[in-house]
């Protein structure tokens, strides 16, 4: 399994007990679809490696976690701090104007005013707000992917519908004109 087909369950925080069990902590938005898993992948120097879980309780976020193979408190602490993957298909489907960031590459950006605008290249996370870096041509315009400028997403056809803050892409398309129309200038 590669991390390409796989997402970010949560991370495995410390070890519990004298026999080798886990807390593993869930940074999902529902931590009870994972109740009852059997497996899990665990990032070991930088290679995913199956486990599959013995026992797993739950409370909030953090589950109590026995793991086939890992019986001592040496071998618990070495998995400490590691991040915990599921592939892909464990994702529950999203409807409306929810998605997932890893779904929206290659999606066609369509604004209301502008029409056709590029590609979605990435979704890139910050801390205050996910951005779509979208490639317009040779260039890049970002724009904030929050629900307020999401008219709607096409999975289907892969359309992404928006209504871009007044200005916002005028900035990247008038600063093109800007120095398309400087460079007839320098011409003539």
């Amino acid at each position: 399994m590669v991390k390409n087909d796989c997402f970010i369950l949560g991370y495995v925080a410390r070890r519990v007990g004298n026999h080798g069990e886990l807390a593993f902590v869930f940074d999902v938005d529902t931590p009870s679809r994972y109740q009852k898993l059997e497996s899990v992948f665990i990032e070991i120097n930088n290679t995913l490696v199956p486990f599959f879980i013995k026992k797993n309780q739950l409370k909030g976020n953090i589950s109590t976690v026995t793991v086939d193979g890992i019986d001592s408190i040496d071998k618990a602490e070495k998995l400490v701090k590691s991040t915990l993957y599921l592939p892909l298909s464990f994702l529950p489907p999203l409807k409306g104007k929810k998605f997932y960031f890893h779904e929206m590459p290659g999606f066609i950006v369509v604004d209301k005013k502008y029409g056709e605008i590029g590609v979605v290249t990435e979704v890139l996370d910050f801390p205050h707000q996910a951005i779509f870096s979208v490639k317009h041509g040779k260039d890049e315009i970002l724009i904030p992917a929050k629900d307020e400028f999401i008219v709607s997403i096409n999975r289907e056809n892969k359309r992404l519908e928006i209504d871009a803050p007044e200005g916002l892409i005028d900035i990247y398309i008038s600063n093109k004109e800007i120095d398309e129309s400087e460079k007839e200038t320098d011409i003539e």
